[in-house]
């Protein structure tokens, strides 16, 4: 059985700028853990990027939606990963956090 984890962050700075952070993050989470994983893939369509991580033989797949006051976040689980839900949870919530943090507006 599949888990499925959502987060939403409020954000202040436009769907492009918000956009340019979040893939800006994406690039280096898939250059550290380069090593730690099979596969990663992300593909942009408008303002929803969706992520494939291909680890230990599962994948995980999320889509994110880049809203321009919001970034809604779905991850889906593989029933192998779903006991790391929590963890997960609190990964892509402190990543996407610092991303969208408000009072560091840069372009």
């Amino acid at each position: 059985m599949s888990n499925t984890i959502t987060i939403t962050m409020p954000h202040d700075l436009g769907i492009e700028t918000a956009k340019k952070r979040l893939a800006e993050r994406i690039e280096a989470l898939q250059r550290e853990y380069v090593d730690k994983i099979a596969k990663s893939e992300v593909t942009w369509a408008g303002d929803v990027a969706t992520i494939r991580v291909a680890a230990i033989g599962q994948t995980a797949t999320a889509q994110m939606t880049v809203l321009a006051d919001l970034v809604r976040i779905e991850v889906q689980l593989p029933w192998l990963l779903a006991k790391l839900s929590g963890a997960l949870q609190g990964f892509i919530s402190q990543n996407a956090s610092d991303v969208l943090r408000i009072g560091s507006k840069k372009s």
